[in-house]
């Protein structure tokens, strides 16, 4: 694997790298796509450069193979016979340049478009800001937004439920607007 410089802005975390799996170089991965598998199908994928943080060196990341196995996702890397060489591998992100995104449909909306963008309330006839989404968690019955930084400094968590509490979404104006009651 040779190291890139890649437009850390370019790429989408599409997964990581856990832990190794058995003896023989593969590693288990917690893929954030879904179905799990789907990042298989991807034509390129980068792995975070070891001790990278965030941003900097990203490398080609050659998948060999890779399965379902229990609840999770093993890969076999090319050239990774082992399991000390696995380990090097692992606690890293995986990403893809963000043009491999399947295009979705109107509405709809990857995490990685939505964090970052400003959350302002519009409840009860006055506009409360809220702050910045800083991540979203997947909770079972919906997706819930991680908001913080608005006036009060309080940190939020709102259910991301289009047409009950999101009531607009505007990428080229960087803001979320909801329906939010500013005591929660």
């Amino acid at each position: 694997m040779a190291e890139h410089s890649v437009n850390r802005e370019e790429l989408v975390t599409v997964g990581r790298i856990t832990s190794v799996y058995g003896v023989r170089g593969w590693v288990k991965v917690h893929s954030f796509t879904e179905p799990m598998d789907n990042i298989l199908h991807f034509s390129r994928l980068w792995l975070q450069a070891a001790g990278a943080q965030g941003e900097g060196q990203w490398q080609s990341l050659d998948i060999e193979e890779g399965k379902r196995h229990g609840k999770g996702l093993i890969v076999h890397i090319k050239g990774v016979d082992d399991r000390d060489l696995a380990a090097q591998f692992c606690q890293r992100d995986i990403a893809v340049a963000g043009s491999e995104m399947p295009q979705l449909e109107d509405g709809e909306y990857y995490w990685h478009q939505l964090q970052g963008l400003q959350v302002v309330s519009q409840f009860e006839g006055r506009e409360y800001r809220f702050g910045e989404v800083v991540r979203l968690m997947e909770t079972g019955a919906n997706d819930v937004m991680v908001v913080r930084g608005g006036d009060d400094g309080r940190e939020r968590l709102i259910p991301y439920l289009p047409g009950e509490f999101i009531t607009g979404v505007d990428l080229d104006a960087g803001q979320i607007t909801v329906d939010w009651d500013p005591e929660f």
